[in-house]
């Protein structure tokens, strides 16, 4: 599938980050994972934990076509801030379930914090939408869960000629 170069959009949730407030950390660690793989980051963008905005930007990202997958980091945890997966629900058209239950599965390999993620992902038109929590070392383990298939999940998506190749 080496012929095959996904394009990401990575948003970061952060109050704190959006306000200038401390860096983002996991944004920029997550888009090395990814160009590591060879795929390509097109755009990434810090906003603050606020349900509308990231609405907004989802939709419109979704929308564009210029991303295949859309990874967003921070507010799935139960602060009363963290509405990542309420915005994200609201966004997509249909869910994925067997994605969060795969990097809930890991994550529980190493953390029993790993039940406290609320992270959903699904898709909305020909883009996945996947929530990753907000730490750096969490946000890679769960992107690691998921990155095995997220080719052949565009592929899908997509109506790739290859996609049922090996099925």
């Amino acid at each position: 599938m080496s012929d095959f170069t996904l394009r990401f959009g990575i948003l970061t949730l952060s109050d704190r980050s959006a306000r200038g407030e401390r860096p983002d950390v996991s944004g920029p660690v997550l888009a090395d994972a990814v160009k590591t793989r060879g795929w390509q980051v097109i755009q990434t963008n810090v906003l603050p934990d606020e349900p509308g905005i990231l609405h907004a930007e989802l939709s419109e990202w979704a929308d564009s076509g210029a991303f295949d997958v859309i990874l967003t980091t921070g507010g799935t945890g139960f602060s009363p801030r963290d509405v990542t997966p309420e915005a994200t629900r609201l966004v997509v058209e249909r869910l994925t379930p067997g994605l969060d239950e795969a990097m809930r599965a890991a994550s529980l390999r190493v953390t029993p914090h790993a039940m406290l993620s609320r992270a959903i992902s699904g898709i909305r038109g020909t883009t996945l939408i996947i929530n990753l929590p907000g730490s750096p070392k969490a946000a890679l383990e769960n992107f690691a869960a998921v990155a095995p298939v997220l080719e052949h999940a565009i592929r899908l998506l997509t109506g790739h000629p290859d996609a049922e190749r090996g099925h």
